[in-house]
């Protein structure tokens, strides 16, 4: 495993990095990113060795920089002076609103743990850790289809929960959940 991962992937650092520094916004995030790569590609081939190692690498850094991308919580520098030129109040959170912030996200803790275990992995890594349905389905050894199937099913039961049954039929009017807030936007 070793002797390949040097022959088939470490012989392409140079350009692993010449395309990271292409595509992502820091360059000192740089060499965090290809070791990130590197880990996952190592983690992957241990499973299964690619049949296009070369291939995999740069599909791999890409994946790694959108997930980076969206999991990002970073504001610019720019549009904190832009607000501060603004001179905007910001109404700070009252006990009540945080009361019922923390009693909603007990409502959901239980909720979370009340699904089966392989629904609660998936909603978990979907929705939290960000992954994709193929990814999923690499990381718990399902089917991208069964990964669906969990997913589908635990936004049902967790809508119920939340919303009391608001599940509908063709030609009902849906109670309280819409297609957003059943997909967790």
């Amino acid at each position: 495993m070793n002797e390949w991962f040097v022959r088939e992937i470490l012989c392409h650092e140079a350009a692993l990095r010449r395309y990271v520094l292409r595509a992502w916004p820091n360059p000192s995030d740089v060499p965090d990113i290809c070791h990130d790569v590197y880990v996952r590609i190592y983690e992957s081939a241990a499973g299964a060795l690619p049949q296009s190692p070369r291939s995999f690498l740069f599909t791999t850094a890409r994946h790694l920089m959108i997930d980076r991308a969206r999991r990002s919580r970073i504001v610019s520098i720019e549009l904190i002076e832009d607000l501060d030129a603004l001179n905007v109040l910001i109404d700070p959170l009252s006990p009540e609103r945080r009361l019922t912030a923390r009693q909603q996200l007990q409502h959901l803790s239980v909720a979370l743990n009340g699904l089966p275990r392989q629904c609660r992995e998936v909603l978990w890594l979907q929705r939290v850790e960000g992954l994709s349905q193929q990814e999923i389905g690499s990381r718990l050894d399902i089917a991208v289809a069964t990964v669906q199937k969990h997913a589908l099913k635990g936004i049902r039961r967790l809508a119920e929960l939340f919303y009391g049954g608001a599940q509908t039929g063709p030609g009902e009017q849906q109670r309280n959940v819409t297609s957003e807030s059943a997909h967790g936007k």
